[in-house]
């Protein structure tokens, strides 16, 4: 079972917005993003089930959670969906047309990372608790 650092009260308090109706799915999701695409790549202490141990870093994972969720209802895509490219539209005379880059949604503002999540993770208080691009290989 994946970790979930977050919970729907935290996105509440987070935002001040009533989470949406599938904020469970979105916090299972932002938090396996933000295991394979930013915590893969931090030292910080964790507990037996691999979760943040220090109560400072559990609480700024957790923001960083909310805030990647927070940014998928603003660019309106949680999946990466709305990145698939398309070649072009015409409606009468009216012609629309794009590069197809892009067939894996990769590219979509869905699978960005959040301004907001360098800023939770790098807080002053985190200094000594959260390493960020300390990876450990084991020999």
């Amino acid at each position: 079972m994946p970790r979930v650092y977050a919970t729907a009260a935290d996105y509440q308090t987070y935002t001040g917005e009533t989470p949406p109706s599938d904020i469970d799915r979105l916090l299972q999701s932002a938090s396996l993003m933000l295991d394979t695409r930013v915590l893969a790549y931090c030292r910080y202490d964790v507990d037996d089930q691999g979760a943040p141990s220090d109560p400072d870093v559990a609480a700024a994972v957790g923001r960083a959670v909310c805030a990647q969720v927070f940014w998928w209802g603003e660019v309106g895509d949680s999946t990466g969906a709305a990145g698939v490219g398309y070649g072009s539209v015409a409606i009468g005379s009216v012609n629309l047309g794009r590069s197809v880059t892009s067939v894996s949604g990769d590219d979509s503002a869905a699978r960005q990372l959040a301004p907001q999540i360098a800023d939770e993770l790098r807080s002053p208080d985190l200094h000594d608790k959260l390493v960020i691009g300390a990876v450990a290989v084991p020999w």
